[in-house]
């Protein structure tokens, strides 16, 4: 999840705030010296994440493109140069450009405003944005939502009671609702100085950069590894009583399967393994044998990883070679696999992905806890010569995909249903069975949508149908005609009698034959 951190570079950022009567220091100071911090603390345990530095005050300006380097970063952060008001709307402008240019709209991106909470004047003040964005046309439409995931972090160099003196946390609490909601607004606590700094951007990392550590077991081995993103907390809307469901710290792996046989399954997210033991990716050559993506500014890890056994590495090398995945449990009726990604022709990456949490989140494999060695089953599923395959396995009730749905997204396609109905109305009685099939048709289809006044309609053109009978026409035309809208017209009422959805109208019985 790549990260971009946007900096206020206007003039407010430079006034001065006394730092224990020693020399003076400036807000912008504060903020990057917080920055640093959090810049520091990704280096050591987020070295894969991709993150950028832009500056902004009237216009923005990207300093520095997404990057691994945390040194270029921190560089950039000491050439900061001042500029003049704050636009924050411009600023997030800046932002939707950079992420879609470089990751497009799918891919979810953390960003963190960094600034002292005040809005600019003007024009260009967040104030402003807030209050013309039901004023604006299609062309010049604010930037919140952004078109990709995001979470949004605000780092005010500034404490509660400071900016609630203005409407600044009210505006800032509308931008955090307007980006989805999904983030978060850190104050400094106390006064302003380098303490109250660090402990706000600890609160942050706290939050949002923490690593996630987990215990790898299969069988008797095991292995210490980091998940990277960390996987985030998720609520199932279909649960009677939601509750958040995290995923545990001790991951068991309780079973193999052929990639043929798990195909390409839908997943809710995919996360990077990585070996604690050697604080790496856990990359592969091409025999899959052992470790070869080393880092350089740490030497003696890759030397650990040659010289110490780690399963993590022999799994991936495993899964790697025989084409298989691991079926791994995240906790109660919540799954997930491991496999091999390749991430260069001679390079991959021991990857897991997370099914839905439920007991069966692959129907084609049936439910999870089913599943079972080989050598338990009476005869080999794959056959003697792997010519067959146990799945996808057969559901115990044969579904039918014959019958034929109603479903009306527009109005054009509940028209065509309609006119059907009166054109095989006014070819009774030759067409009785087509028109009554139809009928039936279209009665519990609206009966299903709760569509009453839909049954009443057609009712009464059933009943002008009749009116408009031609002399020449049969006399069991008016007879069948008026049976039929007099049904729709009980159904119509709710009455459980006439309006039971499994009813079908029947052919009033008629004989002209003396």
């Amino acid at each position: 999840m790549p990260t971009v951190v946007l900096m206020d570079v206007s003039l407010s950022m430079t006034r001065p705030v006394s730092v224990d009567g020693s020399e003076e220091f400036q807000r912008k100071n504060l903020a990057v010296h917080g920055l640093n911090m959090l810049f520091e603390h990704m280096a050591s345990n987020y070295r894969l994440e991709f993150t950028s530095l832009m500056a902004f005050s009237s216009l923005w300006e990207l300093l520095v493109p997404f990057t691994r380097d945390y040194n270029a970063l921190q560089e950039a952060l000491s050439n900061l140069e001042d500029y003049d008001k704050t636009c924050v709307e411009s600023a997030m402008q800046g932002v939707s450009n950079v992420v879609q240019q470089e990751w497009g709209s799918a891919c979810p991106c953390q960003v963190v405003l960094v600034t002292d909470g005040s809005l600019g004047i003007g024009k260009g003040s967040l104030r402003y944005s807030l209050q013309t964005l039901k004023l604006r046309g299609d062309d010049k439409k604010f930037p919140l939502p952004f078109p990709f995931p995001t979470k949004l972090f605000i780092m005010c160099v500034a404490n509660a009671e400071e900016l609630q003196m203005t409407d600044a946390m009210d505006n800032l609490e509308e931008l955090l609702q307007l980006s989805g909601g999904d983030g978060q607004i850190f104050t400094m606590d106390g006064p302003l100085c380098m303490k109250s700094v660090q402990a706000m951007f600890g609160r942050l990392i706290d939050h949002a950069y923490s690593p996630f550590h987990a215990v790898l077991h299969c069988g008797n081995l095991s292995s210490d590894v980091q998940v990277f993103p960390r996987p985030e907390p998720i609520v199932m809307d279909e649960e009677v009583d939601p509750m958040p469901r995290a995923v545990n710290s001790d991951l068991e792996i309780f079973g193999f399967i052929e990639i043929a046989d798990i195909s390409s399954p839908p997943v809710i997210s995919r996360h990077l393994v990585l070996p604690i033991a050697v604080n790496k990716a856990s990359e592969v050559d091409d025999v899959g044998t052992g470790a070869t993506d080393e880092l350089e500014e740490e030497p003696s890890a890759s030397q650990m990883a040659g010289k110490s056994p780690n399963f993590c590495v022999l799994l991936h090398g495993s899964l790697k070679v025989e084409g298989m995945v691991a079926l791994v449990q995240l906790g109660p009726e919540w799954y997930g696999m491991l496999y091999s990604q390749a991430d260069s022709k001679k390079k991959s990456n021991l990857m897991m992905s997370l099914f839905e949490p439920g007991p069966d989140p692959l129907p084609w494999l049936g439910k999870i806890s089913h599943l079972g060695p080989i050598s338990e089953a009476a005869e080999n599923p794959y056959g003697e010569d792997d010519s067959k395959s146990p799945f996808p396995v057969q559901p115990s009730a044969k579904r039918s995909y014959a019958q034929n749905v109603t479903v009306w997204i527009k109005a054009s396609g509940l028209q065509t249903d309609v006119q059907k109905i009166l054109r095989n109305a006014r070819k009774l009685p030759d067409k009785t069975q087509t028109f009554y099939k139809e009928l039936n048709r279209l009665r519990k289809a609206a009966l299903a949508f709760g569509f009453w006044e839909l049954l009443k309609g057609v009712a009464e053109l059933l009943e002008r149908e009749c009116t408009l009978l031609p002399d020449s026409a049969h006399p069991d035309a008016a007879f069948q005609l008026s049976h039929a809208a007099q049904q729709l017209k009980l159904a119509s009422t709710g009455d459980s009698q006439y309006a039971a959805f499994d009813h079908n109208i029947v052919a009033m019985h008629t004989d002209f034959s003396t």
